[in-house]
Parts: C-alpha cells; sequence; structure tokens
C-alpha cells in the first residue's frame, strides 16, 4: 500500500480517524519518504486526495515539524489556491513549523499577513499565532510585534481573547504598555461579557 491508499478518501472514510492515524504513523517514524509523496500530492486531480493530504502533513507538523519544515516554500503557494481547505491547512502547517524555520516565515511575512487578513478564521488564527511565535526572536520580534499590534486593533472582538492569552508569552518590558493599551482600548468594543472578562485577566496578569 502507498500512503496514498492510507488516507481517508482512498478508505471511503468521511471522518479524520484514517488521516490522524497515518500522521501519528509517518511521526513515529519519521518517514521523510511519506511525507515527499504526501508534498507530491497536494495537486492531486482529486480534491479530496489534497485536502486528506495538507490534513496528514499539518498534523505531522503538530507532531514533529521538523519532518515538515523543509516545504515551506510549497506551503507558501499553496497560500493562494483556488481551494480554501489547501489555504487554511496550508497556514496551519506554516504555524506548525514557525519555530523550525523562521527565517522563512519572516522573509514571507507580507504575503502571509494578507492571505491572513482575506482569509477564514482558521487562517487568521494561524497567521496571527506566527506573528506571536516570529515575536520571540530577536531579530524579528519588533517588526512582528508591530504587525500584531495592527492584529489586536482590527481583529474581531470574537478573537481578541484567545489572541491576547497566546500572545502574554511574548509581552515584556519594553512592548507591555502597547500592549495592555491596545486591550484597554476594545474592551468597550466587547460585547459578550465572558470575553470581555478573559481580555481583562490578561490585563491584570500583565499588570
Amino acid at each position: 500500500m502507498t500512503i496514498i491508499d492510507k488516507l481517508a478518501t482512498s478508505l471511503n472514510r468521511k471522518d479524520e480517524g484514517p488521516n490522524q492515524e497515518l500522521a501519528k504513523y509517518i511521526a513515529d517514524r519519521e518517514d521523510r519518504e511519506a511525507v515527499k509523496e504526501l508534498i507530491d500530492n497536494l495537486y492531486n486531480r482529486n480534491k479530496n486526495i489534497q485536502s486528506d493530504c495538507i490534513k496528514v502533513l499539518y498534523e505531522i507538523g503538530e507532531l514533529k515539524p521538523s519532518l515538515i519544515a523543509e516545504y515551506s516554500k510549497e506551503f507558501m503557494a499553496l497560500l493562494e489556491h483556488k481551494n480554501n481547505r489547501l489555504v487554511w491547512g496550508a497556514m496551519t502547517a506554516l504555524d506548525a513549523i514557525t519555530l523550525e524555520n523562521p527565517e522563512a516565515m519572516y522573509s514571507a511575512l507580507d504575503k502571509i499577513i494578507d492571505i491572513a487578513n482575506k482569509g477564514s478564521v482558521i487562517t487568521k488564527d494561524h497567521g496571527v499565532n506566527i506573528l506571536i511565535k516570529l515575536c520571540s526572536f530577536k531579530p524579528y520580534a519588533d517588526h512582528a510585534f508591530t504587525l500584531l499590534i495592527e492584529q489586536l486593533e482590527s481583529c474581531p472582538t470574537n478573537q481578541l481573547p484567545m489572541y491576547a492569552e497566546n500572545a502574554i508569552s511574548i509581552v515584556n518590558d519594553n512592548n507591555k504598555a502597547l500592549f495592555i493599551k491596545v486591550l484597554h482600548s476594545r474592551l468597550d468594543d466587547i460585547e459578550k461579557e465572558s470575553k470581555r472578562k478573559r481580555v481583562e485577566k490578561v490585563i491584570k496578569k500583565l499588570n
């Protein structure tokens, strides 16, 4: 059996179980040949196989990012694909490999943010995650933090608590005042009390 034969689509399964099992199987064995086969089939004529391949790839990225880190260019190319499943799947994979390959992410940051701003909620979430991770690298921190602040200023209030919570780890003495100021400025926009309380908790923690 090839790797493609083990995908959910090939097994006539509607659930993601086979894809998740396959990702774990490949990650556990550090099977780079299998990863290459998945990459090669991202442009398979069958859209379901494309979708399964990106799913398995980003699941591998969650488990063992070093196995897919060399394919940043392939994932970047998918950000402009007409199939939205491949777009947000590629952004998820890029998020997974940011700490492995920060230079590649930073050099494509304009494109990543542009796609995140135009894309689905999942696409945007992972785009913001990439920014947060880049803030932890000194050469990229200032620029990435400026872009992160722009996201915090403009993102839907539904997403704001999660972004604020995820970013706590990269807040330091140099950027804390601005970070808190932006969160404060958005409190009145948040209609849902539970979400407002989450943002207030972040502010309190940082103070």
